[in-house]
């Protein structure tokens, strides 16, 4: 069935209104008309199934049937850290990982990094990036849209490890951990009591790596250095892997 984020303000008592894009999509695209059910989330607290209304120019109006259980988010709250890649790449790793159930996105600027920050430029990266994001969890049935952060300096990444239960530094020349071998306690302990959350963020590093020298100072910062196997993987599917993999070890893709 097809989903909608609105913002708070858009749910009444007993309606919501849909406007923008979204109010074109569901006359336009969708040929929506009154009767025709579809789900809307603030991407807060509140998720419902609802039936449309009327179809005005710009608006939708449409009648709560059933207030939903968000349910779908992990209790894993995963970072993806991606060191910005060339061209559409970044594009790739957040519609993807939005799907797995990344919660955030921390683009930054590592000392390989190739592209040219252009702070004028990366608004309208940014505005797209969102857009992004917002479609890819709209249609995996997400109940927030991940936030997808102004990009930062490498200084500025090691400054907000403290914000995380666990910090993991993807690196293909990594010190003999293997992901799994510190994901598999830490969400063990973690995640131990019902209800419960944890906070991780995944460094993963541009076309050509991180240096031995970002790799020392992320661990002087607290993070913890791993490897993803004996393949060396593209960098827009790094992220990927690592995140179904934390998922996995939590319990939220079949694992126990």
């Amino acid at each position: 069935m097809q989903r909608y984020f609105v913002s708070p303000e858009q749910f009444k008592e007993d309606r919501v209104e849909v406007t923008g894009e979204d109010a074109r999509h569901i006359s336009k695209v969708m040929r929506g008309k009154p009767g025709d059910a579809f789900i809307v989330s603030d991407g807060v607290s509140r998720e419902a199934l609802v039936e449309i209304e009327s179809i005005e120019q710009t608006s939708v109006t449409a009648v709560i049937t059933e207030l939903l259980e968000m349910n779908h988010e992990p209790r894993l709250k995963v970072t993806i850290a991606q060191s910005l890649p060339k061209g559409d790449k970044m594009e790739t790793v957040i519609q993807k990982c939005t799907e797995i159930g990344a919660v955030t996105f921390v683009p930054f600027i590592s000392e390989r990094t190739i592209v040219q920050y252009d702070a004028k430029k990366e608004g309208k990266r940014l505005e797209r990036w969102r857009k992004i994001a917002k479609e890819a969890a709209e249609q995996a049935h997400r109940n927030i849209i991940p936030a997808v952060e102004q990009p930062l300096a490498w200084k500025q990444l090691l400054g907000s490890f403290s914000h995380y239960d666990k910090v993991c530094f993807c690196y293909e020349k990594e010190h003999g951990s293997q992901l799994r071998d510190v994901l598999k306690p830490f969400t063990a302990q973690s995640l131990q009591e019902p209800g419960s959350a944890a906070s991780l963020l995944l460094l993963v590093g541009p076309e050509g790596g991180f240096t031995e020298e970002e790799c020392r100072t992320a661990e002087e910062a607290g993070a913890v250095s791993v490897g993803l196997g004996r393949r060396i993987l593209r960098c827009e599917t790094a992220g990927m892997t690592a995140l179904a993999c934390a998922l996995y070890e939590s319990g939220e893709m079949g694992g126990v």
